[in-house]
C-alpha cells in the first residue's frame, strides 16, 4: 500500500494537472494540508517537498507554497486526451528520484568500469543481484546462465535469429501476440507459424500436433497477462507445456514481461516446470523502471549460452554499463521490490475500474475480457462494427486506441477487436473513456442500422 504522504501528494498533483488549482494560485498551508487530509505536519512537508522537486509548485517564503505557471500547450496535452493505447509506464510513477540516487552512486562506486567495454553477458556482480531477485519468482539459475540485454526486444530478436541445437528453423507463436515478434521474425525471414490463443489459454492437442508435425526451433509464449489479451496461463497449461516441449525436443521462449504485477504468489512461471533445460526466460524491467533504460535479462539453458553471447556481441559488444551499475544498486538497497509493490497496486485498482466501468456503461454488442491483473484488456467486437470508423471516431474524440490487427501474422484469421491498456490512466480517464467508447459504439450501430434501411432494391 502507498504510504500517506504519497497518496497527499497524488491528491495535490490531480488537482494541480487538472487545474482544480489553478497557475499561480496559493496552496493550503501546512497546517491546513494536514487537517484537510487527516495527517501529521511532516507528512504535508514531505508532499509538499516532492511536489516542488518535480517543478509543480514553489515555496515563497514567510508567504507559502504556490502552484507554478504550466505552458497551455503542456497543460492541455495532459488533460484532453485519454490514451488507451500506450504501454508506456506512466510518468508519475516511475521512481525518478530514487533511480537518480542509485545512478549517481553507480557513478561513484563504479567509475572504474563505465568507460570501457564489459562482458557481453553482463556484469557479475549484476547476475549475481538478478540471481537472488529471479529465485522469488522460482527461477532458479546461477549467474552462468544469466544474460543481461538492452531490453527484452534484443532478446527476442537474437533468439530469432541464431541456430538451436535441436536444429530446426521454424518459429510457433500465439495468436495473438506481441507485435515486436512479429515484426523480428518478419524483418529475419523466419518462418513463422501460429496458433490460436483465447482467454482460457490454447488447443493443447493443437500445439502438439505442431510439435510433432512441424520443424519448430521455439514456441514464443506470454504466459502471464498476454499482450494483447491480458490472459494468464493456468497452472496445469504451464506444466504441459513444460512437458510437450520435453518430449518434442522443442524449446520454449518465455516472455515474462509483467511478472512484477502478478499478486498470486504463486503463479509460477513454466521455467519453474521444465526438468529437461528447454525453456528460455526473458524478463524485462521496463514496465516497473524507466524504459529508456533498456534493461532486461534472459536465463538460457548451458547448450545456449554460448552461441547467444556469439550473437550478443556482435549485436552491442556489451549493455551500457551504467545502466547495469545502477540496476544492481536498485535490486540491492530493496528500491526495485518497493516501487514494484507500489506500481502492482497502482496498476490493480485501475484494471478493477476498468472491469467495473466496462460491464457497466458498454453495450451487449461489444465485450471487454479482464484477466487477474497486469495491464491489457480485450476489447471484442461484432462483425457489423467497422473498426477503422470506431478507431477514427474515437479518435477525434481524443480517446486513442490500438486494433489488434498488428498483433496477428499476414495470413492467420483473425478477431474483430481493440486492445485497451490502462498505463496511461486513472479513475477519471477511465471512466470518461470508457463511457466515450459506450457512447460511440451506438452512434455507429444506429448509422448502420439507419443506412440499411433506407437501401431500395430496384425491380
Amino acid at each position: 500500500m502507498e504510504n500517506k504522504y504519497e497518496v497527499v501528494k497524488a491528491l495535490l498533483k490531480e488537482q494541480l494537472l487538472t487545474h482544480a488549482i489553478k497557475p499561480g494560485e496559493k496552496l493550503p498551508s501546512i497546517r491546513a494540508a494536514s487537517e484537510l487530509w487527516s495527517c501529521s505536519k511532516n507528512t504535508a512537508i514531505r508532499a509538499y517537498q516532492e511536489l516542488e522537486n518535480e517543478h509543480l509548485i514553489y515555496s515563497v517564503p514567510k508567504s507559502g507554497y504556490y502552484a507554478v505557471v504550466r505552458s497551455e500547450k503542456t497543460t492541455t496535452s495532459a488533460i484532453d486526451w485519454i490514451d488507451f493505447s500506450s504501454a508506456t509506464p506512466d510518468a508519475e510513477v516511475m521512481p525518478y528520484k530514487d533511480f537518480q540516487h542509485c545512478l549517481n552512486r553507480a557513478i561513484e562506486l563504479y567509475e572504474d568500469h563505465l568507460f570501457t567495454y564489459s562482458d557481453p553477458q553482463g556484469f557479475f556482480t549484476l547476475r549475481r543481484a538478478l540471481e537472488k531477485h529471479l529465485a522469488h519468482s522460482q527461477i532458479f539459475a546461477p549467474p552462468s546462465q544469466i544474460c543481461v540485454v538492452s531490453g527484452a526486444q534484443q532478446a527476442l530478436h537474437l533468439l530469432a535469429s541464431m541456430p538451436f541445437p535441436n536444429g530446426k528453423s521454424a518459429v510457433l507463436v500465439e495468436q495473438p501476440t506481441f507485435h515486436g515478434m512479429l515484426r523480428s521474425l518478419e524483418l529475419l525471414g523466419v518462418t513463422a507459424l501460429g496458433i490460436e490463443r483465447r482467454m482460457d489459454g490454447i488447443d493443447l492437442d493443437e500445439l502438439e500436433r505442431h510439435f510433432r508435425n512441424n520443424h519448430i526451433k521455439f514456441f514464443y509464449t506470454v504466459p502471464r497477462f498476454h499482450n494483447p489479451l491480458g490472459a494468464s496461463y493456468t497452472e496445469e497449461q504451464k506444466k504441459q507445456i513444460a512437458m510437450l516441449a520435453q518430449k518434442y525436443d522443442v524449446y520454449i521462449v518465455e516472455d515474462d514481461f509483467l511478472a512484477d504485477m502478478d499478486t498470486d504468489e504463486k503463479a509460477d512461471p513454466i521455467y519453474a516446470y521444465d526438468q529437461a533445460g528447454k525453456v528460455i526466460y526473458v524478463k524485462s524491467f521496463s514496465k516497473i523502471m524507466l524504459p529508456g533504460l533498456r534493461l532486461a535479462c534472459v536465463v538460457l539453458p548451458t547448450s545456449l549460452m554460448e552461441t547467444f553471447r556469439l550473437f550478443k556481441a556482435s549485436s552491442d559488444s556489451s549493455t551500457a554499463a551504467l545502466s547495469q551499475a545502477a540496476l544492481e544498486l536498485y535490486l540491492n538497497c530493496g528500491m526495485y521490490d518497493h516501487h514494484a509493490g507500489l506500481v502492482r497496486e497502482r496498476y490493480r485498482m485501475r484494471m478493477e475500474k476498468l472491469a467495473e466501468c466496462a460491464s457497466r456503461l458498454l453495450p451487449p454488442q461489444v465485450q471487454l475480457a479482464t484477466g487477474r491483473g497486469g495491464i491489457f484488456a480485450r476489447l471484442s467486437l461484432s462483425d457489423e462494427v467497422n473498426l477503422h470508423d470506431l478507431i477514427t471516431a474515437l479518435h477525434l474524440k481524443q480517446v486513442r486506441v490500438n486494433s489488434t490487427e498488428q498483433n496477428y501474422l499476414r495470413l492467420f484469421r483473425r478477431d474483430h477487436g481493440l486492445r485497451i491498456s490502462i498505463m496511461q490512466t486513472d479513475f477519471t480517464k477511465i471512466e470518461r473513456g470508457i463511457q466515450i467508447v459506450a457512447e460511440t459504439l451506438e452512434s455507429l450501430l444506429e448509422q448502420q442500422k439507419s443506412n440499411r434501411l433506407h437501401v431500395i432494391d430496384w425491380i
